[in-house]
């Protein structure tokens, strides 16, 4: 096929929120390091058809903050414990991406300065612009803000074109839990509005609101799926698209 001929991607700067747990695979915690190659396989297919890519990686597979603040610690030090995860996750997604040959920059909102870099705006632009790979960790830098919500902020800072939620074990946004719910019914889109108003599990309500007020879409698909990101770019597979 002529280049030429090549479908073109529908975005060409996206970013890619995923949970820390889709890195555990069949495992109860932390990384299992052949599903997150299989996942950087994934971004590469996609940086490969041109694609500028941010990614955001939750930190659940090692620590949750709401989860040690319900357990008694305070909450403001559990929830710099979960970006601290973050971070472990994000290095090791970059470990991942440059085996596939894939050049990277983790980025961090609290400054760790012999591992990430500190994040600046602009740099992490012109990361972009050189095709590079860029993985924003540890939140938004402050505690009570979930990854979503980072997500959110990162990818209007970066003026991405949508935000790419991966999810485990769920092809898109329904209206009740697929996994419990065999009559649960998958909606090809949805807007800011209905997500909100009907508790729809999509991101936290921040989130949604910030990606709204700035017009942001948000595209949910199954990270089981092989080659479901890609097939997004290109405007195939099974997905729901959060916007309007």
């Amino acid at each position: 096929m002529d280049k030429a001929d090549t479908p073109q991607p529908r975005f060409n700067r996206v970013l890619l929120k995923i949970s820390g747990e889709a890195l555990m695979g069949d495992q109860g915690y932390g990384l299992h390091p052949p599903t997150v190659s299989r996942i950087a396989q994934e971004v590469k297919a996609v940086h490969d058809m041109g694609v500028e890519i941010c990614m955001v990686i939750g930190g659940g597979n090692i620590f949750r903050g709401l989860q040690g603040s319900a357990q008694g610690m305070e909450r403001t030090t559990a929830d710099y414990m979960g970006m601290l995860a973050t971070v472990m996750n994000a290095l090791a997604m970059q470990s991942a991406l440059e085996a596939q040959g894939a050049f990277c920059r983790v980025i961090t909102a609290i400054r760790m300065d012999e591992v990430a870099e500190p994040y600046i705006r602009r740099r992490a632009v012109r990361h972009l612009e050189k095709k590079r790979v860029c993985i924003f960790a540890a939140g938004t830098g402050n505690p009570y803000f979930t990854t979503d919500t980072a997500a959110a902020l990162r990818a209007n800072e970066m003026a991405c074109e949508a935000i790419i939620m991966g999810k485990n074990g769920v092809d898109g946004v329904y209206d009740k839990d697929p996994r419990e719910h065999r009559d649960a019914i998958r909606y090809d889109k949805v807007s800011f509005d209905e997500v909100l108003t009907r508790n729809l599990k999509v991101m936290d309500a921040s989130a949604i609101a910030l990606a709204r007020d700035n017009n942001l879409p948000i595209i949910v698909f199954s990270l089981d799926e092989p080659g479901g990101f890609s097939g997004i770019l290109a405007g195939q597979g099974t997905f729901t698209t959060v916007g309007g």
